[in-house]
């Protein structure tokens, strides 16, 4: 047997075997599972994969609806900014004292808006008076008590009546309620609750009880709305367990129902309110408009909106100027806080809240 020959590499065999593995050793690893699977990562990709990722149409999205909240945050920011900045000499001028005080003199500079103010929250308070109980019979009407074939058309007229606008109310209030009222209501009104002093003295038509029929009929749209709503997501069961009990309908829709549901019908109210403290055009057009304090509804008054929409474009003065926008940046927020708490309200029942409390 002869012995196996030995093999001998040159020098250019070993430079080309190194060269060659140097160069298999930059190449991604293949395998039969994953052919293009590098284990390499080239720190140049990396901030082109981030620029690929932000411009993926999620974030884009995502940005688009956060700068559409933060333009609406912006938007209530900069009224409030100018508000505070318009307003600045009347505060500096008056101090606290402007919302008590009961004079409004432009010509000899002194301001008070508390006959505004008074006139606002009366003739909102008996506007509520109005139509809570009007909206929530409708609600609860449209909701337990109405035919399946009526409660589409009750409710779309009955939300009709908030597509009006407010001017159209006001002509009608001219032209059919105010004399309604002066003929044939107030009489009567004066001859049985004269007595307590809310409904006495000269009927003049325009007064802040004309005002507050007007938006009664106007906020009755969304306490209705809202009620009918919040009292659709009352569960099922409590009306069953009710009913098994042996209450009439009455006691069901009293227990079961709007005891359930009393959280989101104040929220309704609430908005209802914040609808009739910032109402313009309507009430200036029956209110009277007239700064003065008076007990009888039946005398005319004036509203922190209806000052700002008749003496606004009058105004001569930088003082008069900034006592009319410091009504208005009150009025604003007065209004805010009251959709706020009325949202937090109809949040609490939309989440089920009061229907584990009360079960």
């Amino acid at each position: 047997m002869g012995s196996r020959p030995e093999r001998r590499v040159s020098a250019s065999d070993s430079q080309a075997n190194e060269e060659s593995f140097s160069a298999k050793a930059g190449q991604p690893m293949a395998t039969s599972e994953s052919p293009n699977i590098s284990l390499v990562t080239s720190v140049a990709n990396k901030p082109r994969a981030w620029f690929r990722s932000m411009l993926s149409a999620d974030n884009a999205f995502r940005w688009l609806m956060t700068l559409a909240a933060l333009a609406v945050l912006a938007a209530v920011g900069l009224i409030i900014a100018e508000l505070v900045e318009r307003s600045s000499l009347a505060w500096h001028q008056f101090g606290i004292r402007f919302f008590f005080g009961s004079d409004w003199d432009p010509v000899s500079g002194n301001f008070g808006a508390w006959p505004f103010i008074y006139g606002t929250l009366v003739s909102s308070f008996v506007a509520l008076l109005i139509a809570v109980p009007l909206a929530l019979a409708v609600a609860v009407f449209v909701t337990e008590m109405c035919p399946k074939p009526l409660r589409k058309p009750i409710s779309y007229a009955t939300e009709l009546l908030a597509a009006i606008p407010s001017v159209i109310y006001g002509l009608w209030a001219i032209f059919v309620l105010v004399p309604l009222l002066r003929v044939h209501v107030n009489p009567l009104l004066i001859k049985s609750l004269g007595w307590t002093g809310l409904f006495r003295g000269p009927d003049y038509g325009y007064s802040m009880f004309s005002a507050a029929v007007v938006i009664a009929i106007m906020i009755v749209p969304i306490i209705s709305s809202i009620s009918r709503e919040v009292l659709s997501v009352v569960p099922q069961h409590q009306r069953e367990a009710a009913l098994a009990l042996g209450a009439t309908r009455w006691e069901m829709i009293r227990v079961a129902v709007l005891r359930n549901a009393r959280a989101g019908i104040v929220g309704a109210v609430i908005l209802g309110l914040g609808r009739a403290l910032g109402e313009t055009m309507a009430v200036t057009m029956v209110i009277g408009n007239t700064p003065q304090i008076t007990k009888s509804l039946l005398a005319p008054g004036y509203s922190m909106a209806a000052v700002i929409a008749n003496e606004f474009n009058e105004a001569t003065g930088d003082l008069y100027r900034s006592a009319l926008i410091e009504i208005g940046l009150a009025l604003f927020i007065v209004t805010i806080l009251v959709n706020i708490l009325a949202g937090l309200m109809v949040w609490t029942v939309t989440r089920g809240t009061p229907a584990r409390t009360n079960v």
